[in-house]
């Protein structure tokens, strides 16, 4: 394997904004990519992977950034100027054309000469294990066998980088963890820079040097696999990568933590009294006999997963999710034990919502077409009301055109509703997360902005809710 010298690829502060819709697709990405690096894109769909190759392979122009290759300045360099070669999940191979002409088709489009393209076609067909197959046609080849004709013709271009879009995904399971591994061999006997795009968790891990982590167009976090899976940023990544026991917790001592209704020692070292997200992974929880356990609970679910037992244990209001060699039975009571090092920490997320709304001359706030009641005086210092108008402490009219007021309110205030004129505002889940007791939902409101709501129900993804936000529970501040 060639050896890693720097940066190939930097991406500095990379915006996409689409100017038909206004809907921003990535937002202030950053990344560097170490020359010879297995990177891997991993997020949902629509998290803004893809968004992010194309501009890197010159297929869409960033808003805002700039992109450089080697240091140099490619942001504006149309896709076929650049050494760089992608690999879709369609592969887009010329079914009229046999493989020989299908990868030559690129070099012969150059002018090479006849006996280099040949030369440099036998070699690619060798690497990618297909020698001998030069005059097949392509519908006569397997998933596999096509997908790596379509590395055979990015390859034989010879590219300083090869982008490479999800392109398993059409592959069955046991084809495409064949073609994982491949795809990892053949990376170390390139040596040059794989960049790849997934939303499988698992294939991130097994393939990559380094993982971005990417949420709603934002990175969410870059590392190795073994940073992402056992040092989660957040609750997303926590969730997102493999299986997670998420709780609310609050740190109790010297590395001790309350959550679950029980106390346990942690490695993490976060002052007493910070409320926190612990992550346990299913793997790390010890079954025992009901006595024995930090906290107790009843058996409600048994699956057989092949390798493990999954096993689903409600202790009080909370569910743990428990993968284990050794079976239970339904209706079991059971005690739990973690050790330290089985416990991340993570220091809660301020998830309150706040949004900015206007003065109407009522004296009330506006926001989304709807009024909510408030005491300006009570905002705004000094402030009193003659006759229906707002005035300041020297007697002077407040023009209300140049006041914003900030509202705020807690997730676990706000109730969510299938009635949507039932609530102040309307949108769509875009994220949930199980925290133990409860769901935490991502909402975007028809305007674009996202909301955090608590609640114990499960909802679906991208159902159409109407949020209720009880004014009483509701915090008013000047904006500044």
């Amino acid at each position: 394997m060639a050896e890693r010298l720097g940066n190939i690829i930097e991406l500095k502060h990379i915006t996409k904004t689409y100017t038909d819709n206004g809907f921003t697709a990535v937002s202030d990405f950053n990344l560097e990519v170490g020359r010879g690096e297995f990177v891997t894109f991993l997020g949902p769909s629509g998290c803004g992977k893809t968004t992010t190759l194309r501009m890197i392979a010159g297929f869409e122009m960033p808003t805002e950034g700039e992109i450089l290759l080697n240091g140099q300045d490619i942001t504006k360099i149309p896709a076929n100027k650049r050494p760089i070669n992608t690999v879709f999940q369609r592969y887009a191979l010329f079914p009229h054309m046999n493989i020989y002409d299908n990868i030559a088709f690129g070099l012969k489009l150059k002018k090479l000469p006849k006996d280099e393209i040949r030369r440099k076609v036998n070699h690619v067909l060798d690497m990618v294990d297909l020698e001998g197959f030069e005059n097949r046609r392509v519908a006569t080849l397997s998933g596999g066998q096509q997908q790596r004709i379509a590395i055979a013709r990015a390859l034989v271009n010879e590219p300083e980088i090869l982008l490479l879009d999800e392109p398993l995904g059409a592959l069955d399971l046991k084809m495409r963890k064949e073609m994982q591994l491949e795809l990892k061999n053949m990376h170390q006997q390139l040596g040059i820079t794989f960049i790849y795009v997934t939303h499988d968790q698992e294939e991130a891990l097994v393939m990559s040097d380094k993982i971005v982590v990417m949420s709603e167009g934002r990175t969410q976090q870059i590392g190795t696999p073994e940073d992402i899976y056992n040092e989660p940023k957040n609750a997303f990544v926590a969730d997102f990568i493999g299986e997670s026991n998420i709780f609310k917790g609050i740190m109790t001592g010297d590395k001790k933590v309350r959550f679950c209704g029980g106390e346990f020692e942690c490695v993490d070292d976060v002052p007493e009294g910070t409320l926190i997200d612990a992550v346990v992974r299913p793997e790390d929880v010890i079954l025992t006999p009901p006595e024995q356990g930090v906290v107790e609970g009843v058996v409600t679910s048994v699956i057989f997963k092949g390798i493990h037992y999954e096993i689903t244990v409600e202790s009080g209001k909370y569910e743990m999710v428990i993968q284990s060699t050794k079976a239970a039975v339904v209706g079991d009571k059971v005690g739990m034990q973690l050790e330290p090092d089985g416990i991340h920490i993570m220091i809660a997320e301020d998830h309150t919502t706040c949004f900015e709304t206007t003065i109407n001359s009522e004296l009330n706030l506006d926001f989304n077409d709807e009024t909510i009641q408030c005491d300006l005086t009570k905002v705004i210092p000094g402030s009193v009301i003659k006759d229906g108008e707002l005035f300041d402490d020297d007697g002077e009219k407040i023009d209300l055109d140049k006041i914003r007021i900030m509202v705020s309110i807690q997730p676990e205030d706000i109730q969510m509703s299938d009635d949507l004129e039932a609530g102040l505002v309307t949108g769509k889940i875009i994220n949930l997360i199980y925290k133990g007791d409860h769901y935490s939902y991502v909402v975007r409101t028809e305007h674009g902005h996202d909301l955090i709501v608590d609640d114990e129900y499960l909802w679906n993804m991208h159902d159409q809710v109407s949020l209720i936000m009880p004014e009483d529970k509701m915090k008013f501040a000047l904006k500044k």
